[in-house]
């Protein structure tokens, strides 16, 4: 049975591997260091983006009176609700093993 430093550094390695910024920015602690960087799960840069742009498909396509750009203004907007869903990697409840 392991021991609990031994899984300690189990669960150190598995965070270096899956987010080597997160985990750096844990490590270089101190009093004057700037906070630790968000787990990826709960960096939602990319997803504000693409909101942004269906959004403003979707104004565009509704002024214009074009159906093909109202849809894919829908579309794109739904896609990027789907990004900010921190468990989007579970499959119904269960961990998806990570791709190597």
């Amino acid at each position: 049975m392991p021991t609990y430093d031994e899984r300690l550094r189990d669960i150190e390695e598995r965070l270096r591997h899956d987010d080597p910024g997160f985990a750096a920015s844990l490590s270089g602690g101190g009093p004057r260091s700037r906070s630790p960087r968000s787990p990826r799960e709960y960096r939602r840069g990319h997803a504000w983006l693409w909101l942004a742009v269906g959004l403003v498909a979707l104004g565009v396509g509704i002024a214009v009176g074009h159906g093909l750009l109202i849809a894919a203004g829908l579309v794109v907007a739904g896609v990027a609700g789907q990004l900010f869903d921190p468990q989007r990697g579970r499959l119904h409840g269960r961990n998806v093993p990570p791709a190597h």
